[in-house]
């Protein structure tokens, strides 16, 4: 017979999280929000809107720079941390600590952990710079056997 797992209370998580060693301070950009930290990676937590979820994430786990959550950035050719004021290129050793963290905070909050999250660090967006701009249509160029200005 299947058991049901019980997911812990948003209290409950963040209890968890700080027996567990993790940093939680309130977050003021974000309304209800937590920030989660732990060897210099952060995320903010928010209640989820329903039981099913009780945890949620307001903004996704990132290097801490200056106490902002910076967002992996993926360009195809490397990964970066982007921050509102600069970008620099991640090391293995911070893509190592974001998926470390990522995977204990998931587990402890109650959330689901995906087969392709749990084999590498996934990216908050990718940019690559080949398909940069692929969506735009190109002008449309006029056919000799077309008229134009009405003749």
């Amino acid at each position: 017979m299947s058991r049901k797992a019980l997911k812990p209370s948003f209290e409950q998580s963040v209890e968890s999280l700080r027996a567990h060693a993790f940093e939680v301070a309130p977050y003021s950009e974000v309304a209800g929000g937590m920030l989660v930290s732990k060897h210099g990676v952060g995320a903010v937590l928010v209640p989820g809107t329903d039981k099913s979820e009780p945890v949620a994430f307001a903004v996704h786990p990132g290097i801490l720079v200056r106490g902002q959550v910076a967002r992996l950035l993926d360009r195809g050719y490397q990964k970066f941390i982007k921050t509102s004021q600069f970008e620099l290129p991640a090391t293995a050793a911070q893509l190592h600590a974001i998926h470390a963290f990522t995977e204990e905070l998931k587990l402890l909050s109650g959330g689901v952990s995906l087969y392709n999250e749990s084999l590498g660090t996934t990216s908050d967006t990718y940019l690559y710079d080949r398909l940069q701009s692929r969506e735009d249509e190109p002008p449309r160029v006029a056919q000799p056997w077309e008229l134009d200005d009405g003749h």
